[in-house]
């Protein structure tokens, strides 16, 4: 995330980026409720951006586009909560969050958001928290803020996803991303995952020796190690399945799901093919469509 200083010091803004998963595997449920699981996640240039000003000793939330909540059901306001408690800071901040990234949509916009709050909040107020500190504060808001905390533009993510190792970025790649305009509950998406080798396949998979270098995307490899929650997602809404083989035929040298859904991804390494696929998309599904290239901090 870049800062953009504005003309007061009292003020600040921040670019939140969204986020893809390459594969996505889960390994087991904790006892604590949360998954185990192994993912690369690519940052994207697609952002929302986050706007603060200091104020008295409150917080204010307010969006532009997007319908969230602007309390604190909203993940922003209690990233600036969770910043104010660890820190014992007495003092408020007005934050204006324009939303981009579709919301609810796999692509971790609610989680950057939150990191960008820690951020911004941690530079606006001078405090100099180590982003391994910002981390483990971001940990309590959700498993991938910790991710968009830290400037990696592509990452392995094991654990809940908390421990990250920064691994080479998807360069060569364009992205076409389709949100079909409806929404997918990470919960009830993660609550209804089977974690058995009989209706998930790829768990008969687990024990293969695949290379390390997740970044070497070639023909098939997305698929191959594919999304676990995919299967979950797609018996409820065939549709995230139809889109897939559409993005295929246009291309693609993979498509996939991305995390819980219902947001498809498409690679492509010729760009007029890219380009074509998104017009193709763009038609149906509207400003619901995206071409990006991946983000490199």
């Amino acid at each position: 995330m870049q800062a953009a200083p504005r003309k007061e010091s009292s003020s600040l803004s921040l670019k939140a980026p969204a986020k893809i998963n390459l594969f996505l595997k889960i390994l087991n449920r904790r006892p604590d409720g949360y998954h185990e699981l192994e993912s690369v996640m690519q940052k994207i240039g697609i952002f929302d951006m986050l706007h603060f000003s200091k104020q008295g000793e409150s917080i204010s939330l307010s969006s532009i586009g997007g319908e969230v909540p602007e309390g604190p059901e909203n993940l922003v306001y209690r990233a600036a909560q969770a910043f104010f408690s660890a820190t014992g800071i007495k003092a408020g901040v007005l934050i204006t969050l324009e939303k981009n990234i579709p919301v609810a949509a796999g692509l971790g916009g609610g989680s950057s958001d939150a990191a960008a709050v820690l951020q911004g909040l941690n530079r606006l107020f001078s405090v100099n928290l180590k982003l391994t500190r910002l981390a483990d504060i971001g940990l309590q808001l959700g498993a991938d803020v910790p991710f968009f905390v830290y400037d990696y533009s592509c990452a392995l993510a094991t654990g809940i996803g908390e421990c990250l190792q920064e691994v080479e970025p998807i360069k060569d790649y364009w992205i076409v991303l389709v949100n079909p305009g409806f929404t997918l509950s990470t919960k009830w998406v993660y609550e209804n995952f089977p974690l058995t080798s009989c209706s998930n396949p790829y768990i008969l998979a687990r024990g293969r020796n695949r290379s390390s270098n997740y970044h070497i995307i070639s023909h098939g490899l997305v698929e191959e190690l594919g999304n676990d929650l995919e299967a979950v997602s797609v018996s409820r809404y065939p549709e995230i399945g139809e889109i897939k083989k559409e993005m295929k035929k246009a291309g693609a040298v993979a498509a996939l799901m991305s995390g819980s859904g219902p947001t498809v991804f498409g690679l492509f390494s010729d760009k007029e093919e890219a380009h074509k696929s998104f017009m193709q998309f763009a038609g149906k599904y509207g400003s619901k469509v995206f071409l990006v290239r991946p983000y490199i901090p």
